[in-house]
């Protein structure tokens, strides 16, 4: 006689039933159960499929876990009314079917505590209307989906978990609803949430997705979701894809660690974010794409890109909105192109930035107001034809380059500043153009308002301020200024200008005329001089021998040319050769000097970069990259230093070569406007120097750079005490030597770097004994004696 281990337990209050009893089965006792009743189980294993059809309650005698339903095919558990399950295991392996399925417009059902372990088809579906509330229940279906609503299905799950899923976690589908509450999607595969089908929704409040083989959430098809407090990481695909016409609204949300972008968007779809933050992804942190496709974020955070990929990208006609955003620790911020794609970005800030804070190309638009970008390569880049935009009140700070424009271009900047740029504040060429209307360049340590090739740039009551060298600088006839004032100093005009060539500039007293093309720079100091400095450099004999020769002859070159003679075919692109810290990149800067005094290079300005500046990790990029860099250095000299490392010995598939590629076509095209010096390792650039047939026929001769002798340091370190007002002793400067001596030669020495760093460790330690002295005398402040110097470093056994 089997036994009995079900118990139906008589709740509804029927007087026409027979009394409560006690089944073998759970199909028997369900057969006799009443609305209403309630359903007590024994520990055990049930290998039958229950059907609930009616509102009863069904329970463990023993406690979760206890009571197993495991049929051999087919659906676990079926409900199709207001029925409620307490602490089942549900065990499903039917690949045709769910392992629980909730249907039918009388199916309010509720499930609290249940595991759902199998390998079905989907682990609970709720379809046809039903209604269900499941609380704290687990789904593990690694052959199918977790959950998936249906049908105009309406789900609330309350600090549940799909711990394994081999499709999505959660599918919302055919408008259906699902509400979610401190639940937890991991260990699925293709997305951690479904969302399809117009009317579908899905509200997910401080839930966490994390360890998806796809991506986070998936919306598509007119679907809506709303995450709140919510967090999106490791993942390998997209945080959030959305597609046709999907909408997604994100408030207090987190996005991060993930490889490839945190949003991408198309086909029509639009992204709403609130206060949320996005770091540490792999490609862009918003992708947007397509015609309507949109983006509107408030009081958000981009961050810490671990990748060479612009932060955001808008293109094919999409559209952008930040608002009192902040993006920070990017190689890129914010590209926007191709016609009709806009970005619209208010009192949002951009620091931090490796290359390019804004980049508008392709006839792309961007309205920016407030906004502040600072550190940064360069802040906005106007790239070509069609492209532009207004930007209204604001700030670029602390960057190589403030705005350019070029190809076409034609932006429109109303009240903005740039401060402390590096290179030029405002720069125009290659017919671009531009509207500036009472901007400021301020504190610069190039030009202010540089505009070349004849660009037709409109200058409206600009203003510039304490630039290193003259605040405007037109070397052609096309710009127009107007009431554009200068506290720089800078040369007096001509006397008279070709009316075409003038463009008035009013300081403070009378009118200014802008110059016209000035070769050399007004600001450049006579070779004489800086051949000086270059002789006055500690040893280096062989260096300064080579850059005098190679100024001799392109002197001389130019006299010949001068008489009419013909003058010897030279070569001004260099290779320097040696180990860090042995003065190239200083020797470099004199070198593009020394030219542009001789009337070579139109400004004789030096931009170092390196692979990082130049190369990018798709297609395309790296050739853009080397382009800006090469753009940059028109008129002076592009210093690449490690140059070696674009050409590494294992990179068949590396974007290195086409860096050089790029570099090698342009170095022909534009043969007069740069010179290119390649620096690092002698070996190294042997390498470099193969790596493409025309790099070693354009550089015209290889300078190498010795270490500095153990006397040279010494030289060094005491030009370093007149700098700063101390002195050496002799017994000091002995013992200096000697330590000099000591030191690791091996390829991490610093040469004269490490001269410098000594003498800050002596002035470290010279502050830490004088402070001891109660009375200190001016020579005690001055003089730096044996004691000061590092302590030794033993060598490595």
């Amino acid at each position: 006689m089997s036994e009995n281990r079900v118990r139906v337990t008589q709740d509804s209050g029927s007087r026409w039933r027979r009394r409560a009893g006690e089944y073998a089965t759970l199909t028997e006792a369900l057969a006799v159960a009443e609305a209403g009743d309630t359903v007590t189980v024994r520990r055990g294993v049930f290998r039958e499929n229950v059907v609930l059809d009616k509102p009863v309650h069904v329970v463990t005698a023993d406690g979760p876990g206890t009571v197993r339903i495991d049929p051999p095919s087919g659906t676990a558990l079926t409900v199709t009314a207001g029925a409620t399950v307490r602490d089942l295991v549900i065990e499903g392996c039917d690949s045709s079917a769910p392992a629980v399925l909730i249907a039918g417009p009388k199916a309010t059902a509720g499930l609290v505590g249940c595991r759902v372990d199998g390998h079905a088809a989907v682990g609970i579906e709720v379809t046809d209307q039903a209604e269900v509330l499941l609380t704290g229940c687990t789904v593990a279906n690694p052959s199918g989906l977790g959950l998936r609503l249906r049908g105009e299905a309406v789900a609330r799950f309350e600090e549940c978990e799909v711990s394994a899923a081999g499709q999505a976690g959660l599918a919302v589908l055919e408008g259906s609803g699902a509400r979610l509450h401190r639940c937890r999607l991991h260990h699925a595969a293709g997305a951690g949430v479904l969302l399809s089908d117009a009317g579908s929704l899905a509200e997910l409040t401080g839930c966490e997705i994390y360890e998806i083989r796809g991506s986070g959430v998936q919306a598509e098809s007119r679907a809506v979701g709303r995450l709140t407090d919510c967090e999106i990481h490791r993942v390998t695909g997209n945080g959030l894809t959305l597609d046709t016409e999907a909408e997604l609204e994100l408030t207090e949300c987190r996005l991060h660690d993930l490889p490839e972008n945190a949003a991408d968007l198309r086909g029509r779809a639009a992204l709403t974010m609130e206060r949320s933050t996005v770091r540490a992804f792999g490609r862009g942190a918003l992708s947007i794409w397509d015609p309507g496709t949109r983006v509107a974020a408030t009081g958000c955070e981009i961050e810490d890109s671990t990748g060479d990929y612009p932060a955001i990208w808008v293109s094919d006609g999409a559209q952008l909105t930040l608002t009192d955003c902040a993006l920070h620790d990017l190689p890129d911020a914010l590209f926007v192109l191709d016609r009709d794609s806009r970005a619209t970005v208010i009192d949002t800030s951009f620091s931090r930035i490796r290359s390019s804070a804004v980049s508008v190309s392709s006839g792309a638009t961007v309205e920016l107001a407030r906004c502040r970008v600072q550190e940064a390569g360069t802040g906005l880049w106007f790239r070509d034809h069609g492209s532009g935009g207004q930007l209204t009140d604001c700030e670029i700070a602390e960057v190589a380059t403030g705005v350019i424009v070029t190809k076409g271009a034609d932006p429109v900047l109303r009240g903005c500043v740039v401060r402390g740029s590096a290179e030029a504040a405002v720069y125009v060429s290659a017919q671009g153009r531009g509207s500036f209307e009472e901007c400021r360049a301020i504190q610069g340590r190039g030009f202010g308002f540089h505009v070349i090739d004849g660009c037709r740039t409109v200058l409206t009551r600009c203003r510039a301020e304490q630039n290193r060298r003259a605040g405007f600088e037109f070397s052609e006839p096309g710009p127009i200024a107007e009431g554009c004032t200068s506290d720089d100093v800078a040369p007096p005009p001509p006397a008279e200008l070709p009316a075409q060539r003038a463009a008035q500039l009013t300081s403070a007293g009378p009118p200014l005329v802008a110059p016209p093309q000035i070769s050399p720079i007004p600001d450049c100091r006579p070779a004489d001089e800086a051949l000086a400095e270059l002789d006055a450099l500690i040893g280096l004999a062989t260096v300064k021998q080579e850059v005098r020769t190679l100024i001799d002859l392109i002197s001389v070159g130019r006299r010949r040319m001068q008489a009419g003679l013909k003058a010897p075919s030279l070569r001004r692109h260099l290779v320097f050769t040696g180990s860090p810290g042995t003065g190239k990149t200083t020797v470099a800067r004199l070198y593009g000097e020394i030219l542009a005094s001789l009337g070579v290079l139109q400004r004789g300005h030096l931009i170092e970069v390196a692979r990082v500046d130049l190369v990018g990790e798709h297609i395309g990029s790296t050739a853009i990259r080397t382009q800006a860099a090469f753009d940059q250095a028109r008129g002076g000299v592009l210093f690449i230093d490690e140059a070696y490392t674009l050409a590494p010995e294992d990179g068949a598939r590396d974007f290195g070569r086409e860096a050089i590629d790029t570099l090698v076509k342009l170095m022909e095209d534009h043969r007069d406007e740069v010179v290119v010096i390649v620096a690092g390792y002698t070996a190294e650039m042997e390498r470099f120097l193969a790596a493409n047939p025309g790099l070693s026929s354009r550089f015209s001769r290889t300078i190498a750079f010795p270490d500095y002798t153990d006397a040279e340091l010494l030289e060094i370190a005491r030009t370093q005490c007149v700098e700063h007002q101390y002195q050496l002793a002799e017994a000091t400067a002995a013992a200096l030597l000697k330590h000099f001596a000591t030191l690791d030669r091996g390829p991490n020495f610093g040469n004269g770097r490490t001269a410098r760093q000594v003498f800050e460790t002596m002035v470290e330690r010279h502050a830490m004994r004088v402070a001891q002295l109660p009375d200190p005398s001016t020579e005690d402040l001055q003089l730096l004696v044996p004691a000061d110097l590092p302590l030794p470093h033993p060598h490595p056994a």
